[in-house]
C-alpha cells in the first residue's frame, strides 16, 4: 500500500509491565477520525480524512492512490481541489501567441464557462457535467459556429488541466459529449449595384475604403493599416505588411493575420481611386505600438485615418460610418426616431467587400491557388471550401471535353453551338 491509515482517537502507550495498550487521545470522538496518509512522487507528505466507521473506506482511497501512481495517473487530491474559476485564471493568464486570438479566448472562457462552472473542483469534473452546461450553452448562444469556437476554447483548458495534473481526463473526449456543430453558410456575394451604393452612402473620407477591400480583396484591419508606401502604382501591386488591431483596450500596428505577408494585385481602376483618395484627403504619418500595447512605437503613412488624422477605429467605423451606408443602401433599416443603434447585420460588414473581391476574381477565371494567395489564406484548400461554389460551372466544358474524344468511338452529329 502507498501509505497508510492513522487512527487520530486512538493511539498506542506501553504500561509499566511493557505491554502495549490502546488509549484514547485527546481528539477522541471530535472531528474525522481516520486519516490516510502517503508520501506522493514529489516526497511530500499527502494525507485525506475520513470519519468514525469509515476505515475501510480509507484503505480503498490509499489503493487507488497506489494504482495511479504504479499506472503513472497519479493527481495530487489538492490540486484537484482548484476550482473551475481559479483554474481558468492561471489558465488564461499563461496564455501565449498572438494577443489578439488570447483576448478572444478569455472572453469566450470567462463570459460563458466560468459563469455556469466557477465553483466546481477541477479533479471531480465529468461528462455529465459539460453535457449540461452545453444545455445551457444553447439556450444562452444561439449560433452554432461561435457554441463551437466556446467549447474548443474550453476543451483546450481541460487539456492544459489534464497536462497539469489537476485532471485525469479530458470530460470532453468522452464519447457521449457531442460538441457543438458549426453553421456553415453558403456565402452570397454582394451584387456590384450594392458595393456601389454603399461607397455612395460613405463619407467622402471613407469611400476609398470599398476600394480597398472590394477591390484588392483586404481585410477591415488592413486596410484601416494601408500606408502609402504599401502601394505601387508603376507595377500595379498592394503590398499588404501590416494592419491595425485593438489589444487590451489599445490601437496597435501588427502583421496581417496569422502573419502572412502578402501581395495583391492592383487594378488600374482600382489605383486611380486610390490616388485621387490621397489627392484629396493626404496620407498622414501615425505613430502605434508594435503588435502590443508596450511594444516599440513604429510609424506609417496611412492612406485612411478618422477626421482628425488618427488610426480609425474600428468600433466606431462600424456604428458610425458604416452601418448609416448599409442604410443609405437599403441593406438594413434606416435607423429609427429615437434609437441610438442601427439593427444588427452579421453578413453585411466590411468583410462583406472580401467576399465581393474572390467572386469577381474567380468569375474572370482566376484560380482558386491564386486567389488563396491574394487574400492571405493559409491554403488553397482553405479557399475552396469557402468559395466552392462561386466557381463558374463547367458542366459545358466537361462535356465537350468528353465528347470530343468519344465522337471517335460514337460517331455523332452535334448539334451547332449557338
Amino acid at each position: 500500500m502507498a501509505g497508510y491509515v492513522q487512527d487520530r482517537w486512538f493511539k498506542e502507550e506501553k504500561t509499566s509491565d511493557g505491554k502495549t495498550v490502546r488509549v484514547k487521545t485527546d481528539r477522541h470522538g471530535i472531528g474525522m477520525r481516520y486519516r490516510a496518509r502517503y508520501f506522493g512522487p514529489d516526497g511530500s507528505e499527502k494525507s485525506e480524512s475520513f470519519p468514525d466507521r469509515q476505515k475501510g473506506r480509507a484503505e480503498k482511497w490509499l489503493t487507488r492512490i497506489e494504482a495511479d501512481m504504479d499506472a503513472g495517473s497519479y493527481i495530487d487530491p489538492k490540486a484537484a481541489r482548484i476550482t473551475f474559476g481559479e483554474y481558468a485564471e492561471k489558465y488564461l493568464g499563461g496564455l501565449t501567441g498572438d494577443p489578439v486570438s488570447q483576448e478572444v479566448v478569455r472572453r469566450r472562457i470567462r463570459l460563458h464557462a466560468v459563469p455556469h462552472m466557477r465553483t466546481r473542483p477541477m479533479g471531480s469534473f465529468k461528462p455529465e457535467h459539460v453535457r449540461a452546461w452545453l444545455n445551457k450553452l444553447q439556450l444562452t448562444v444561439p449560433n452554432g459556429t461561435y457554441r463551437r469556437a466556446i467549447y474548443d476554447s474550453v476543451s483546450a483548458l481541460f487539456n492544459a488541466a489534464v497536462d497539469d495534473k489537476v485532471l485525469k481526463a479530458n470530460p470532453c473526449h468522452a464519447q457521449s459529449v457531442k460538441a457543438p456543430v458549426p453553421e456553415y453558410r453558403l456565402i452570397v456575394p454582394w451584387t456590384e449595384e450594392r458595393v456601389v451604393a454603399v461607397r455612395a452612402g460613405l463619407p467622402a473620407r471613407y469611400a476609398a475604403t470599398v476600394d480597398a477591400g472590394g477591390g484588392c480583396g483586404l481585410r477591415q484591419g488592413e486596410v484601416f493599416g494601408l500606408a502609402k508606401d504599401n502601394v505601387d502604382f508603376d507595377t500595379g501591386w498592394v503590398h499588404v505588411r501590416q494592419q491595425i488591431k485593438r489589444v487590451g483596450g489599445a490601437l496597435v500596428f501588427a502583421p496581417p493575420k496569422r502573419g502572412k505577408l502578402r501581395d495583391a494585385p492592383l487594378s488600374p481602376v482600382v489605383g486611380a481611386g486610390l490616388q485621387e483618395h490621397m489627392e484629396r484627403f493626404p496620407p498622414v504619418p501615425v505613430t502605434l505600438p508594435w503588435k502590443t500595447p508596450d511594444g516599440p512605437l513604429v510609424t506609417f503613412k496611412l492612406i485612411f485615418t478618422s477626421g482628425v488624422g488618427k488610426a480609425i477605429w474600428r468600433s466606431y467605423f462600424d456604428d458610425s460610418v458604416w452601418k448609416p451606408a448599409l442604410a443609405h443602401a437599403g441593406v438594413i433599416p434606416p435607423r429609427a426616431p429615437g434609437e441610438k443603434r442601427y439593427a444588427a447585420a452579421p453578413d453585411d460588414g466590411m468583410h462583406a467587400l472580401r467576399h465581393f473581391y474572390a467572386s469577381v476574381v474567380l468569375e474572370a477565371g482566376g484560380s482558386i491557388k491564386a486567389l488563396s494567395v491574394y487574400l492571405g489564406h493559409s491554403d488553397p484548400g482553405f479557399t475552396l471550401k469557402i468559395y466552392t461554389h462561386l466557381l463558374p460551372s463547367s458542366e459545358e466544358k466537361a462535356r465537350a471535353a468528353v465528347s470530343s474524344v468519344f465522337q471517335r468511338i460514337h460517331p455523332l452529329e452535334l448539334p451547332a453551338a449557338a
